[in-house]
C-alpha cells in the first residue's frame, strides 16, 4: 500500500466485540485532519497489515470498527496495542479537476454528499465526466448533472 501524504500514525489498543469484530479509537478528530463530513471512508495499516473501512462515530469518539472476518482485525486480542496508520480512502475534493472543484464548491450541500460517497461511487462519476474531456460542453453539462444529483442524494446516475 502506498502511503498517503495525509496518512495519520497512532497507537491504540483494540477493543473485541461480543459479535467477534474489534474496534480501535480513533485518537485524532477527522474533521480537522481532512474536512468536516457526515462520513470518512479510510484505508490504512493495523500493525503492518492493510483494511479499508468507515470511521464510526459513537459515544462522543470516532472509531475504526472491523467485522469478524476482516483479515485486520481477526488476529487481534482484546486490549491488543497496535500501531495504526490511516488516510482518507479514493479522490478527495482537494485531487479534484478545477472544474468539478468549483461546481461542488459552489453547492455545500453537493459538496458534502459528494465527500460522503463511498470511493467506488466518486470514481464512477468522475470517470463519466472525465469521457468528455475532447468535448467541453458535454463535460459541463455533465458536471452539472453531477452536482444536482448527489445533491438530491443520489449515489450515481441510476
Amino acid at each position: 500500500m502506498t502511503l498517503d501524504p495525509r496518512a495519520r500514525s497512532f497507537r491504540e489498543s483494540a477493543s473485541r466485540a461480543a459479535s467477534g469484530g474489534v474496534t480501535i479509537r480513533f485518537p485524532l478528530d477527522p474533521g480537522e485532519a481532512w474536512g468536516g463530513r457526515d462520513r470518512y471512508h479510510v484505508a490504512g495499516t493495523i500493525d503492518g497489515v492493510g483494511f479499508r473501512t468507515s470511521l464510526v462515530h459513537r459515544a462522543g469518539a470516532w472509531h475504526i470498527a472491523l467485522g469478524p472476518r476482516s483479515r485486520s482485525g481477526c488476529r487481534l486480542e482484546d486490549g491488543q496495542s497496535v500501531a495504526v496508520v490511516v488516510w482518507p480512502e479514493g479522490p478527495q475534493a482537494g485531487q479534484l479537476a478545477t472544474d468539478i472543484a468549483d461546481a461542488l464548491a459552489a453547492n455545500a450541500k453537493a459538496q458534502a454528499a459528494f465527500d460522503g460517497l463511498a470511493t467506488f461511487y466518486r470514481k464512477g462519476w468522475l470517470r463519466w465526466i472525465d469521457a468528455t474531456k475532447r468535448r467541453p460542453e458535454v463535460r459541463a453539462a455533465r458536471i452539472a448533472e453531477m452536482v444536482r444529483l448527489v445533491e438530491a442524494g443520489n449515489k450515481d446516475r441510476s
